[in-house]
């Protein structure tokens, strides 16, 4: 594996497939043709972490389904030699995603699995502030995803 996907957690993580997200993970980063090597930290997280984060470097005060913590922003430069670039962080809320799975119904793993895919998009740099923008995200998470679902 050219990717090295670090995924830990701090929530309980009952229906969820560790195993298949890491390889979603690693599947967005060569759909989205990223350099290999490369690697990235995803954290499945609860409610109050996320709200955390979100209040302290998203100056936001509520919690959210997915952030998105890029380290490549303006560094790349700066690596150095022989090391694996970092692409960032991603932290994704399980009390979220379980509230939303219920409301979208579909399975927790199918949610979480979306989330992912959006913030590794976020990572590489995509946005959906305009609708055009969303749109061009929605079609490569469709890309990711084999296209499974919709919200």
């Amino acid at each position: 594996m050219q990717y090295l996907i670090e995924l830990e957690h701090e929530a309980d993580i009952t229906g969820i497939d560790e195993l298949a997200l890491e390889r979603l993970a690693a599947h967005a980063l060569a759909v989205e043709r990223v350099p290999a090597p490369a690697e990235l930290s995803v954290l499945l997280a609860d409610d109050p972490t996320v709200h955390e984060l979100n209040r302290t470097y998203r100056a936001t005060d509520e919690p959210t389904d997915v952030l998105s913590f890029s380290q490549s922003e303006g560094e790349s430069f700066a690596q150095p030699e022989g090391t694996v670039p970092h692409l960032g962080d991603i932290i994704i809320s399980l009390d979220t995603a379980r509230r939303q799975a219920t409301e979208y119904v579909i399975s927790l793993q199918d949610e979480v699995a979306h989330l992912l895919v959006h913030g590794v998009l976020h990572l590489l740099g995509y946005d959906h502030e305009e609708p055009d923008e969303a749109d061009v995200m929605r079609l490569h998470e469709d890309a990711i995803l084999g296209g499974a679902h919709h919200h």
